[in-house]
């Protein structure tokens, strides 16, 4: 047992320190060769052999066993889920639901068409994706807020099928509150399979479980690099990994504020990142005094010591310019604005997965109950990437209507560049339409 008034490791980092604070901020994303290679034997056999090899990684890796007649969840699992979740909870689940496509109907847009002035049309169709699949960890745990935030936007953008993978319990049951949240979210088929086997399915068809066209969701590693290694098979949302915070912090923030939300992460996982970057020594003092307090009080308590431990710190800067530079460098999964004026310095944020402003705003909001999603990307890749929103589930087509007059004006540079390119044919497709007269 950890007591409140042993110390926890964190390191206490000034800024200057440049060694120190890459070290913290270098995520590494490098996979066993090991673990790579078990992960391809497993999408190969459930490609090869289908539902023999789904049931028999689900014995190995779930204890369960699962037939042809347990391996889809029934109508009446559904309504016993109900009977054994309370009802406050049914109600949260709505309320939070209702956030979130609130939040996602927002994002709608329509397909679009323009006319210039020869009668040329160019658009874009705007189409939901059929068939998608959304992948829930399971097993010992419960995590319905991931099958809302994953089901609910396609069920928003008007996806055909929505179809649910997550491991059964040692007993061949899944998890009550995840199927709630799935009659809730709107899905049409849950299977209970997890793990990498449950990528392949998803990606490849196993049995009564039909491919989908994309797979989006967050996993273990294993998951992951199955993402990984079927995508061009199906889509994928992202390449997840471990849960990240970085919290910005002037002299105005609550130390016990800021302890209590860098520990939200920290218990997720020993690989989460649980960061503070302030311009405040006395802020800085006050957290490291606080962590210990509020880290006693938790039953994950190993856990988030060994976050903040292993990639924790408190990073103290000489100004909020260079906090904010720092942050923009680390381009956190989720950034909170612990300051006096959040949306005065929110044009200084360049990258970040999700921004939550004032001291009013804590992460936890973001993942269960405001609204936007809280698939988000990690590792840096919020530099480039985006969480998983409307468009995730949605594909574009382009529309392209040309009249003669309207090939004339341009059939000429259109050849041109064709046969610069060395494409006669391509060229010869615009310049027979040129030359005849229907």
């Amino acid at each position: 047992m950890f007591e409140a008034k042993e110390s926890v490791a964190v390191r206490f980092i000034d800024s200057q320190d440049q060694e120190q604070v890459k070290a913290v901020f270098a995520r590494s994303q490098m996979v066993s060769e090991e673990a790579l290679a078990s992960t391809q034997a497993i999408l190969e056999d459930v490609r090869i052999r289908g539902m023999d090899a789904l049931y028999e990684y689900t014995k190995r890796f779930d204890g369960a066993k699962i037939i042809d007649e347990n391996f889809k969840v029934t109508p009446e699992e559904i309504r016993l889920a109900y009977e054994q979740v309370e009802e406050d909870v049914v109600v949260a689940l709505t309320k939070a639901r209702d956030q979130i496509a609130r939040y996602h109907e927002r994002q709608k847009r329509p397909s679009s068409m323009e006319t210039d002035e020869l009668g040329c049309l160019t658009g874009q169709i705007i189409r939901p994706l059929r068939r998608v699949g959304c992948y829930v960890p399971g097993g010992t745990a419960a995590y319905p807020s991931s099958v809302l935030m994953t089901a609910v936007p396609a069920q928003v953008a008007g996806v055909e099928e929505i179809v649910m993978v997550s491991p059964p319990d040692e007993t061949g049951k899944m998890n009550p509150y995840t199927l709630v949240a799935a009659d809730l979210a709107g899905v049409h088929e849950i299977y209970k399979v997890g793990g990498a086997q449950a990528v392949a399915a998803l990606a490849y068809g196993a049995g009564s479980l039909r491919p989908v066209d994309k797979i989006v969701g967050p996993g273990n590693v294993y998951v992951t690099m199955a993402k990984k290694l079927v995508y061009g098979t199906v889509d994928i949302d992202m390449l997840a990994g471990p849960s990240e915070i970085l919290v910005l912090a002037d002299d105005t923030a609550d130390a016990s504020f800021v302890a209590a939300d860098l520990l939200s992460q920290a218990e997720h996982d020993r690989l989460s990142s649980a960061i503070l970057l302030t311009n405040s020594m006395k802020l800085a003092t006050a957290v490291k005094k606080e962590l210990p307090k509020q880290l006693a009080q938790l039953s994950r308590k190993e856990i988030a010591k060994a976050s903040l431990e292993g990639q924790g710190a408190i990073i103290v800067t000489k100004d909020l310019p260079e906090a904010f530079d720092l942050a923009n460098a680390f381009a956190p999964e989720h950034l909170e604005l612990a300051i006096e004026d959040p949306f005065g310095k929110l044009g200084l944020v360049k990258n970040a997965g999700a921004i939550f402003l004032g001291h009013y705003s804590p992460e936890p909001l973001g993942d269960y109950m405001a609204g936007p999603n809280h698939v988000l990307p990690t590792s840096g890749t919020a530099r480039f990437y985006s969480p998983l929103n409307l468009d995730t589930y949605l594909k574009k087509m382009s529309l392209i209507s040309y009249t003669k007059e309207g090939l004339n004006a341009c059939g000429d540079a259109v050849v041109l560049l064709a046969n610069k390119e060395g494409l006669e044919a391509h060229a010869a497709s615009v310049a027979i339409r040129m030359k005849k007269e229907l």
